[in-house]
């Protein structure tokens, strides 16, 4: 039986990671719209770095190549059901 107030195992939770320097990434495509849709939510809503684990320096570059598609119509600004 676990108490509600028990704090959470910092062990159990998954560690997050940037996955662009884990695989070697250096460029972010901006005209790969299906990459990029791992970066939005439903709305159309860039996701903060928290929830992904993006590092800093690429959070920037995910930032700009969907604000990149957007404005050449690959990405919708917004939408009721993007995925």
């Amino acid at each position: 039986m676990t108490l509600q107030n028990e704090p959470i195992n910092r062990e159990q939770q998954k560690k997050k990671y940037c996955r662009f320097k884990k695989n070697g990434i250096k460029y972010i495509d901006y005209k790969d719209a299906n990459f990029l849709l791992k970066f939005v939510n439903d709305q159309g809503k860039i996701l903060p770095r928290r929830l992904t684990g993006t590092s800093q320096k690429f959070q920037r570059k995910v930032t700009q190549a969907v604000k990149r598609s957007r404005h050449l119509a690959l990405l919708p600004y917004q939408s009721d059901s993007l995925k």
